[in-house]
């Protein structure tokens, strides 16, 4: 069996268009044409259903691209169990990284890395959780750095690397701001109750941050209105900061600023910080020392934060 043959058809598959498809391979459309008829006239099917827009797998195709994912999945995980029983510390790592602050901390630790594993290719992708999770089931990414809660985990393995807190930020100018405290102390726990009237800045439908969010409005029992939806937490908080609305954000995206006052909810959220990867696959002595690298960068980031804890509630 030809293994490039069976990337070729997979990256048809993803693609559904094999224009693309020889674009991403690199390779004429007449060649891979070639060997998609030569696999079909073998196979005595079709795997695709043509048209000049789409192409879509027939039955047969989606038991064939199912099939060479698990081929190609194995021949990665024996490749990788050689390479760390000899010792060879080569090959490569595709790693998914959080929008924004995943690109922060593979900044950070790749130096770390590079030097114990300088023969290993890293290839860092930016996607949001909701797609590391699909690339990490399909096999696309050997780890997944996620931020989410219990219930937003699939089937596949999370280690978890610390937790985060969710907390609310307050414009300075809202009737309630001094009540609030500042990041490095305790800060005074409240109810969205008391902010169901104002608008808010939140992330987009779809993000674990936005799901989060709406548990905790649902618990409520309001729906306060909502002036911006964006993919970036950094916006909800410069959002606060210019005085413009609320937000609920991870903490590790507050600031400390005279113009924004900052409160605990009651539900007191967090989320974790995890490394994910597919269930059942191997993971490399490369990846493990990957994900410990940056479980002591994440580790060190939140002790800045601890002092963070709760007060009093605010009736």
């Amino acid at each position: 069996m030809d293994l490039k043959q069976l990337e070729y058809i997979i990256q048809i598959a993803e693609e559904n268009n094999i224009t693309k498809a020889a674009e991403k391979l690199f390779i004429t459309q007449s060649a891979l044409n070639q060997q998609l008829l030569r696999l079909e006239k073998e196979l005595g099917t079709q795997l695709f259903v043509r048209s000049r827009s789409n192409w879509h797998l027939t039955r047969a195709g989606a038991i064939y691209v199912e099939s060479a994912k698990n081929i190609l999945r194995i021949k990665k995980d024996t490749y990788n169990q050689i390479n760390d029983l000899l010792e060879l510390k080569e090959g490569k790592l595709t790693i998914g990284l959080n929008p924004g602050r995943g690109i922060d901390m593979f900044a950070s630790v790749y130096p770390i890395f590079y030097k114990k594993y300088p023969k290993v290719k890293i290839e860092p992708l930016e996607l949001p959780v909701k797609e590391q999770q699909y690339e990490i089931s399909q096999g696309n990414l050997d780890i997944g750095f996620v931020t989410l809660q219990d219930f937003q985990k699939t089937e596949d393995v999370y280690i978890p690397l610390c937790s985060e807190a969710i907390i609310l930020g307050v414009p300075a100018s809202h009737h309630l701001a001094h009540l609030g405290g500042q990041l490095g102390g305790p800060l005074p726990e409240i109810s969205l109750k008391h902010f169901e009237h104002d608008s808010f800045a939140v992330m987009q439908q779809g993000s674990t941050l936005r799901e989060i969010y709406d548990r905790l409005l649902e618990d409520e029992g309001i729906a306060p209105p909502i002036l911006l939806e964006t993919r970036s937490c950094q916006t909800l908080f410069d959002m606060v900061s210019e005085q413009i609305c609320c937000s609920v954000i991870p903490i590790s995206y507050a600031r400390p600023r005279p113009n924004v006052s900052y409160f605990s909810l009651l539900q007191q959220p967090v989320w974790e910080i995890a490394v994910s990867y597919k269930k059942g696959s191997y993971l490399s002595q490369a990846a493990k020392e990957m994900i410990e690298i940056c479980t002591e960068f994440w580790l060190q980031k939140m002790s800045n934060l601890n002092g963070n804890q709760p007060s009093s509630p605010i009736p």
